[in-house]
């Protein structure tokens, strides 16, 4: 018996100013740069030339901007799930690693060394938006059995959720995955309990990678 494969096309939203910055933005609703709108534009040239069933996306404004360009082009509504949205940093949201590690030395190496039995004070349990993440991920592939959907989010949730979904031990996250690139292309192949990981940080343009 043949069982249908989905394909999830992931693609973290555009650059924010944060992140130009390399700060933490979490749950923090932060606009997109003139590069990130560009970002979001190579992204919606892509969709256009590849086959895309739905989209998918984080409610967060900058995911949902960076989708935008695709919906235009493909002419679909995009579908927001709560469940997408990045994990909320505590303490660290709106602020840069080294920041943090200037106050906090012990916490900053704490969190290099296992980002997952200690993550920042006040922060979101990492396990626990993996899964949420990776729930949603299947809920969306459920609801497109042989579709590709394209689903915007975010670097740290989608890195947290490939571990989970690949088999690989979350606490990895960081260095298995060390980046999701703005707006590029992550392929994922789901049939019945199987992933497979077809394609990791393809760039939708050659610009500002």
């Amino acid at each position: 018996m043949t069982t249908t494969a989905t394909t999830l096309l992931l693609a973290r939203h555009g650059q924010t100013v944060w992140h130009a910055e390399n700060r933490y933005a979490g749950v923090s609703d932060i606009a997109l740069t003139d590069t990130g709108r560009a970002q979001a534009e190579a992204l919606g040239r892509w969709a256009g030339a590849h086959p895309v069933d739905a989209v998918w996306t984080s409610p967060l404004a900058r995911a949902v901007a960076t989708a935008e360009p695709a919906c235009r082009t493909l002419g679909l509504t995009p579908r927001r799930e709560p469940d997408l949205r990045e994990c909320n940093f505590g303490v660290v949201e709106g602020r840069t690693l080294a920041e943090f590690a200037a106050e906090n030395p012990e916490g900053a190496a704490a969190f290099v060394a296992d980002p997952v039995a200690r993550p920042f004070p006040d922060a979101e349990d990492p396990a626990a938006a993996a899964e949420r993440g990776a729930a949603a991920l299947r809920r969306i592939a459920a609801a497109h059995p042989g579709g590709r959907v394209l689903v915007v989010a975010h670097n740290s949730l989608l890195r947290l959720v490939l571990c989970t979904l690949l088999s690989v031990p979350v606490r990895d996250y960081r260095r298995v995955f060390p980046r999701l690139r703005n707006a590029a292309v992550t392929e994922l192949r789901l049939t019945g309990g199987s992933v497979g990981l077809m394609a990791l940080n393809v760039p939708c343009d050659d610009g500002d990678r």
